[in-house]
């Protein structure tokens, strides 16, 4: 699947039962033990370096119809709003949840927690069908406001740290004289993975709720149109090394709101759309004020729609001399 032009590839079946009571705990053994099935599915020849899966696992939430771990060419990811988007679709769709029109509750339990989804379901000449999806994360603060990171191209940066799910530095791109509409995307690829390693360098983050989620996942430059309009405002993801998102980023887009919502720039019920460097959009509002630990907190709900692409059987045979894959240096 795919949704705004970012990949999804959902693994239901072949990958390991994996150990640990608690998802986070699934996470740890998946990156400790089982790394080779996510560069198999990841990586080039199956793959390639923009590549996004998510694992169906058994969720210990006794209110999840189902659990997921993401994965990235790099490693595992704590949320993803794309992935949400295409789960609550495929989860329709595939029966996993009872289909019910006009709209489908789905519970998904990601890493970062219990994430709800709303599911559009309308009948056709084929039967039931799913469509658009919105979902409510988990609380999203603003961590840290104007800090400043010192980087070896640029000198000191000016950023804000956010979470949505997941950490981010945030920053319009023209801050260092590029622009997400104009800029190549590998320039701001690799101006992205540039400032989040020094800031991973010299920031220490942490989450009220659990150590593992205290990590920065990307960067995300912005067209710095950050008060309220009408009109579309676009950001440009960097995560895993130098990955970029084709989608508007949903974990991205709650920690924009957050951050929004604690200037005063938008205020709660405010939809917001947010467009991706493919023109894809997500909707994207602050519905209620809530709290994560000490900080003070939204809680965001993010719409879009998935599609499908195909449906894909690998394998790996023994005498294969590249192995699990691989990713062009």
């Amino acid at each position: 699947m795919h949704t705004g032009g970012e990949p999804l590839r959902i693994i239901t079946s072949g990958y390991p039962k994996l150990e640990g009571r608690r998802l986070l705990d699934k996470r740890r053994d998946a990156r400790a033990n089982h790394d080779a099935f996510r560069r198999l599915l990841m990586h080039e020849p199956r793959g390639h370096a923009e590549m996004y899966g998510a694992v169906l696992v058994e969720p210990d939430d006794p209110e999840a119809d189902l659990a997921v771990l993401f994965l990235h060419s790099e490693g595992y990811s704590t949320m993803c709003g794309h992935a949400i988007i295409a789960l609550g679709r495929w989860a329709v769709d595939s029966g996993l949840v009872d289909a019910r029109e006009p709209v489908t509750e789905v519970a998904i339990q990601a890493p970062c927690g219990l994430v709800r989804a709303r599911v559009q379901v309308e009948s056709g000449p084929g039967g039931q069908r799913a469509g658009a999806v919105s979902f409510r994360s988990v609380p999203s603060f603003a961590f840290a406001r104007e800090i400043v990171v010192d980087t070896r191209e640029w000198g000191p940066l000016q950023v804000d740290v956010a979470y949505g799910g997941a950490f981010y530095a945030i920053l319009p791109a023209d801050a260092i004289g590029l622009d997400v509409r104009d800029t190549p995307v590998r320039q701001l690829a690799e101006a992205g993975a540039a400032i989040t390693e020094a800031a991973t360098a010299q920031l220490r983050l942490s989450h009220p709720d659990d150590p593992d989620l205290a990590f920065l996942y990307g960067t995300l430059f912005t067209d710095g149109a950050d008060s309220f309009a009408e009109t579309p405002t676009r950001n440009v993801c960097v995560f895993a090394g130098r990955q970029v998102d084709r989608s508007p980023t949903g974990s991205g887009v709650a920690a924009r709101l957050a951050l929004q919502w604690t200037r005063g720039q938008i205020a709660l019920g405010q939809a917001r759309r947010f467009e991706s460097l493919t023109g894809g959009q997500f909707t994207g509002t602050a519905v209620e004020e809530t709290r994560a630990g000490p900080y003070r907190a939204i809680v965001a709900e993010i719409s879009g729609q998935a599609h499908y692409y195909g449906r894909s059987h690998f394998t790996l045979e023994p005498d294969d001399p590249l192995g699990d894959g691989f990713l062009p240096g």
